[in-house]
């Protein structure tokens, strides 16, 4: 085992000893340790949560035989840090985070880990982080928001600024304005529209370094906690195969995931992070990429902020990649625009279960 290093034979007697500080048992630290790198804090509303989806992580690690061993990772609201001097610092923060997650991996030699992000710049820098560290590792997210609801519509944050630019064009009252401030974001989760956050945890699913549901699941439905458990069981499965992220993230899987960021519509802000992903994992793709595959891919979905549906409805219409009926990428791969997927589930192919079947849910297809 890799966490051998620091565990193993006479001379780590004194390392163990340091565990044993901790409450570890003897047993525990013989067992594989797994990293769970947990981005909770009380700044991000994506993120307020986390430490509920890590202890379930680390039930499904310690049920399939592991020890888990949890620390934390910084995360900037992009959200809260706009419009002022803040925003200067959050896309430097993705180099935080991969470095940190990188130093944290090292100095301790985990034989896994469970990256626990959800916003913005959190998800591409656990992720460059990944692909640089390249052992075994699986993603669960902390899954969107649900959206809000006034006066019968849904509203979500992007509705808040239409209402500021409304109240002083004078087309909406400070009232309203509150009571769309009070609604747009009734509770935990990453923002509920194709924002950067839920897009790249949707990128994330699709490239195969997390379970299907990853990016859709909302965070406050209870089929979130139960696939924080299957990830922490799957870790060990990884592990005991020795399946690292630079085996699942190929130019291949790279190529469906920007199949599936065309066809959902996602934040231009991928053409920021995908590259620098790849960049970790040594496969080339620049923008040149993004745009041939642009011409060739149908945009299916019509989500927030560029339609009326929610990330809730992506969910409720199949998903990304799912074990049985409708998902975006089963359409995909229908059409012709991608090839089965590689997935961090590899019981079976997606489009093997599916056999071509598309099913339509309410108006999600543009």
């Amino acid at each position: 085992m890799r966490s051998d290093a620091m565990k193993k034979g006479i001379e780590r007697a004194p390392h163990r000893s340091l565990f044993k500080a901790m409450g570890y048992t003897d047993e525990e630290i013989a067992r594989p340790l797994v990293g769970v790198v947990n981005a909770a804090n009380e700044i991000i509303p994506g993120h307020i949560h986390l430490d509920i989806i890590a202890e379930d992580v680390k039930a499904g690690i310690r049920m399939a035989g592991g020890t888990p061993v949890e620390f934390p990772s910084i995360g900037v609201c992009d959200g809260i840090a706009m419009g002022h001097a803040g925003m200067k610092y959050s896309l430097a923060s993705r180099e935080l985070i991969a470095d940190s997650v990188e130093v944290m991996a090292m100095a301790h030699p985990f034989d896994a880990l469970v990256m626990v992000p959800n916003c913005d710049k959190i998800v591409p820098g656990m992720l460059m982080a990944a692909l640089r560290l390249n052992i075994p590792t699986i993603f669960i997210s902390g899954g969107p928001m649900l959206a809000g609801k006034l006066d019968g519509k849904k509203v979500d944050l992007i509705t808040v600024f239409e209402g500021v630019g409304a109240l002083k064009a004078r087309t909406m009252t400070l009232k309203t304005l509150k009571a769309l401030e009070d609604s747009a974001c009734p509770g935990c989760g990453s923002c509920s529209g194709m924002y950067t956050a839920n897009s790249m945890n949707c990128l994330t699913e699709a490239i195969g370094l997390g379970l299907p549901g990853n990016g859709t699941i909302p965070a406050v439905h209870a089929a979130r906690r139960r696939l924080a458990k299957q990830a922490g069981m799957k870790i060990m499965e990884l592990l005991k195969k020795n399946i690292r992220p630079r085996d699942i993230a190929t130019l291949a899987a790279f190529k469906n995931a920007l199949a599936v960021d065309m066809a959902l519509g996602c934040s231009t802000n991928t053409a920021l992070h995908i590259p620098a992903i790849a960049h970790e994992g040594g496969v080339k793709l620049n923008l040149d990429l993004f745009n041939d595959i642009s011409k060739k891919t149908p945009h299916i979905c019509h989500l927030s902020p560029a339609g009326p549906h929610h990330i809730e409805d992506l969910d409720m219409a199949g998903g990304i990649k799912v074990a049985q009926g409708t998902a975006v990428i089963v359409t995909m791969v229908i059409m012709g625009v991608v090839k089965a997927p590689a997935q961090v589930d590899t019981s079976a192919l997606v489009v093997d279960i599916v056999r071509g079947e598309i099913v339509h849910a309410g108006e999600i297809a543009a």
